[in-house]
């Protein structure tokens, strides 16, 4: 048994010492957000905030989680309320497919919480460990860059951002 704070809330849930955080959140849990990709740590869909900094869960232990803050897309908001930075990749029309969409808005939120107003180079880094097979990387950044504008801003979005403005 290990107790896992997901969330907010704190979940007992028995998983063998090895399984990762992946298969417990969705088998146990059904917070489904998290996908699995590649099952390697290659590609980013999995990823979830551990402590305010991103984790691939397909190769992070549950047990090794014990006491420790994790989030998950789904702790960022809803369908019905997505929250600021959730609401900005829709704004931008970051998703095609939508299978990284998770990963991708979680690796943000790490960035955004070490660094509210990341510069263009920055995001790019940090960006980089997730992958998007469908190619809407440039709606990404822009989602990320409006997610921080819209924070600067005292928490309402940009109303366009540079990568959108003009484009129809």
């Amino acid at each position: 048994m290990v107790d896992l704070r997901i969330n907010g809330k704190t979940h007992r849930v028995e998983a063998e010492p090895g399984t990762p955080l992946l298969y417990v959140l969705r088998d146990e849990l059904q917070l489904n957000g998290a996908k699995f990709g590649c099952g390697l740590g290659q590609c980013g869909a999995c990823t979830v905030v551990v402590d305010g900094a991103p984790v691939f869960s397909c190769l992070m232990p549950a047990s090794l989680l014990a006491g420790r803050d994790i989030v998950t897309v789904e702790g960022l908001g809803s369908p019905e309320a997505p929250g600021p930075l959730q609401q900005a990749f829709i704004d931008e029309q970051a998703a095609q497919c939508g299978y990284c969409i998770a990963g991708m808005v979680m690796r943000a939120h790490a960035l955004l919480l070490k660094t509210p107003s990341p510069t263009e180079a920055q995001i790019r880094e940090h960006m980089d460990a997730n992958l998007c097979r469908c190619g809407t990387h440039m709606r990404i950044l822009a989602a990320v860059r409006r997610a921080a504008l819209g924070a600067k801003a005292g928490g309402r979005t940009a109303e366009a951002s540079p990568a959108r403005q003009g484009a129809l």
